[in-house]
């Protein structure tokens, strides 16, 4: 039986996953695969040990002569795995009949069980997470201690891609743990900033806007993306819009509400029957996904299924990025979110100046207006007036309101400053 030499393989493996490190579950079954097809075995799993069962996380069994796959399980004290790391059997067996405890393990008939190896996978907090096994059907007596130092190599190596995975999974269970208690504490709680009509002073519109009273304290992107990443993004995305609304019950006025959306909430829900609080003809969606949007055709279908029931849509953080854009160019917005780094400064700067004119242009052709976000002095507000923006909204303005504030505020009729 000719086999590479095995530091070499070691080294190559090595390497290969050094530079695979975000696909850890690919790289057990790598490290696997090379030790299976260097040693010819007919079987090679990594199992996980349990209490009363061990479980078979990745499995070769390409013959398919036995009926192993990845998932199953078996109880601990059955077969070979449990007796090594107790030492009642050697690691190495290049032969089973000539092992009398190996004999007489039921599985070494039954599979049969001709040559096998195993060694212990040893976590650095010093538990045995499970064990990495091979074996064939018949004895190998060219298995040598050289390959023993082999799998032992490996098994240190699969040790640092378990705990990896360990850690993912950790991570995972905390990020659901965190998005639950969220939902079920009815967050986020939803502030209300006034956007202002600069001619008259008025309030014309609100902006509902997301916040999160609850630890790790991190702005609310974070708490969406974190949402998105487990797949309950959309569930706090309406979560946010129905309190939003909801908070806006009794609420005089005739202002528009603008409430925050991504391109997948918008196609994958029915966020119509979530607007029966305020008519939608007083409702602007704000599209916030920063991410390219792969197809928009059902982007563009949804959005003028809501737009015929009276919905107008706006478009965040115009300015920002590419994606922005292309959602400006092929949504067609009935407004455009003028975002803060190019309101910033917009007094002094002269590019920014430019590129603010190039889009009020732009809104003037297409039918369309632009709100400045993000107005912080009198400065920028005068500035942004003299280019020709009509509405906006920003600290100067107005710092986002409770509903009790906000209710003050339209009580009085108060105006800017």
């Amino acid at each position: 039986m000719i086999r590479r030499n095995s530091d070499e393989l070691i080294q190559r493996v090595m390497t290969q996953v050094g530079t695979a490190s975000s696909a850890i579950d690919k790289n057990i079954e790598q490290i696997l695969r090379a030790v299976h097809d260097h040693l010819q075995m007919d079987v090679s799993f990594v199992s996980e040990f349990g209490t009363r069962d061990r479980v078979f996380r990745q499995v070769i069994n390409d013959g398919g002569r036995i009926a192993l796959k990845a998932g199953d399980t078996m109880p601990m004290d059955a077969g070979y795995c449990q007796r090594v790391v107790q030492g009642r059997i050697p690691q190495l067996i290049p032969d089973t009949s000539r092992v009398p405890a190996a004999a007489e393990i039921p599985e070494t008939a039954s599979i049969p069980i001709g040559a096998h190896l195993s060694v212990p996978i040893v976590l650095t907090d010093g538990r045995v997470y499970g064990t990495f096994c091979c074996f064939s059907f018949e004895p190998n007596l060219s298995l040598d201690e050289r390959d023993l130092h082999m799998m032992r190599a490996f098994a240190q190596l699969l040790a640092h891609q378990v705990e990896g995975n360990l850690e993912a999974v950790r991570d995972h269970g905390a990020k659901v743990e965190r998005i639950s208690s969220v939902l079920e504490m009815g967050q986020p709680r939803i502030v209300y900033q006034p956007i202002y009509r600069l001619a008259d002073q008025r309030i014309i519109g609100l902006e509902c806007l997301s916040r999160f009273d609850m630890d790790p304290r991190r702005p609310p992107d974070a708490w969406f993306n974190e949402a998105n990443e487990i797949g309950l993004g959309m569930r706090l995305e309406l979560n946010a819009i129905l309190t939003a609304l909801d908070g806006l019950r009794g609420v005089p006025g005739d202002f528009y509400v603008s409430v925050n959306v991504s391109p997948q909430t918008l196609i994958n829900s029915d966020v119509l029957e979530y607007l029966d609080v305020v008519q939608a003809n007083r409702i602007v969606m704000e599209i916030t996904e920063h991410a390219l949007v792969d197809d928009y055709l059902p982007l563009q279908e949804t959005v003028e299924r809501l737009r015929a029931a009276g919905v107008r849509f706006a478009v965040d953080d115009a300015g920002a990025g590419y994606s922005n854009m292309r959602h400006i160019l092929t949504l067609h917005p009935e407004i455009i979110k003028m975002d803060i780094s190019l309101t910033r400064n917009i007094d002094t700067d002269t590019p920014r100046k430019a590129l603010a004119a190039a889009m009020i242009g732009f809104s003037r052709q297409t039918g369309s207006h632009v709100v400045a976000e993000g107005v912080e002095t009198q400065r920028e507000l005068e500035a942004l007036e003299a280019l020709g923006v009509q509405e906006a909204q920003g600290y100067h303005l107005s710092h986002p309101l409770s509903r009790d504030a906000l209710l003050s505020v339209l009580r009085d009729g108060r105006r800017l400053n």
